[in-house]
């Protein structure tokens, strides 16, 4: 008798193993073309999954655009405006070194993340149009970054910095997307 319990897991076990692969072969496929077709039709057919779904996006994008914005902002004040307000980055002032590289990651990183966030706001209608006019300001702050960590950077290429931050945070509070600064860590600088 003891040894049918181990026979019978293992045929047991064998059994629901057969029935896992040939249910997953007939679930899916390569050459299935009717099951992914006839699902999305059912889901184009409902209005309420299309707006749901578009309604989700918006807000994902306001949500994103925040978020980016607010990195941008708070890097630029912590790392460019702050220590050039402060003087650190005229010539023989202590720690200007490591501040004009600070201040370099961060003009990069600000221009990466405020590319993101325009590339965001396509994606909220209201956000899109109050955002379209700023790019070229963004594009204009390309090579600012290597300028600043060269130290090469004067008060015009700061206060450019400060203006394009500051379009970005009245366009999105016009569009109901109030940004933030949020200063990032040195890490997400330069990573």
């Amino acid at each position: 008798m003891p040894r049918s319990v181990p026979l019978r897991r293992t045929l047991a076990a064998l059994l629901l193993s057969c029935a896992l692969v040939a249910g997953a072969t007939a679930c899916g496929g390569s050459d299935d073309t009717s099951g992914g077709t006839a699902a999305s039709a059912s889901a184009a057919a409902d209005p309420s999954v299309s707006v749901s779904a578009s309604a989700e996006k918006q807000r994902l994008a306001k949500t994103r655009f925040v978020a980016n914005a607010g990195l941008a902002a708070g890097a630029t004040y912590q790392w460019i405006v702050k220590p050039y307000r402060a003087g650190t980055f005229k010539k023989g002032a202590e720690g200007r070194r490591l501040a004009l590289v600070k201040a370099g990651l961060a003009g990069g990183f600000a221009y990466n993340r405020l590319k993101a966030a325009a590339e965001n706001a396509k994606g909220d209608p209201l956000l899109s149009k109050a955002v379209a006019p700023l790019t070229a300001g963004i594009e204009s702050l390309k090579g600012l970054g290597t300028k600043l960590r060269k130290g090469e950077a004067g008060e015009g290429d700061v206060g450019a910095f400060e203006s394009v931050i500051e379009s970005i945070k009245n366009a999105g509070k016009d569009a109901g997307a109030e940004v933030k600064d949020k200063v990032p860590s040195t890490s997400q600088l330069t990573g």
